[in-house]
């Protein structure tokens, strides 16, 4: 489990390049993504659901509708 301050650089690590995707586990699923939808980039933000309840987020330029 990571905290919000490790969630922050790791959400800032995508935005800047630095990660070009990163694995939620279902686990941290609900932690993470209370901290994602209260940034202001949020919608650049896409997660892709996979088996068994996990998701791959990525950073795009272009915010989603």
């Amino acid at each position: 489990m990571v905290d919000q301050n490790g969630i922050n650089e790791i959400l800032e690590q995508l935005k800047n390049g630095e990660l070009a995707e990163y694995y939620v586990t279902n686990e941290d699923f609900l932690p993470f993504r209370e901290v994602l939808v209260k940034r202001p980039d949020f919608k650049h933000f896409r997660g892709i659901a996979q088996r068994g309840g996990g998701v791959i987020y990525g950073y795009t330029e272009e915010p989603r509708s």
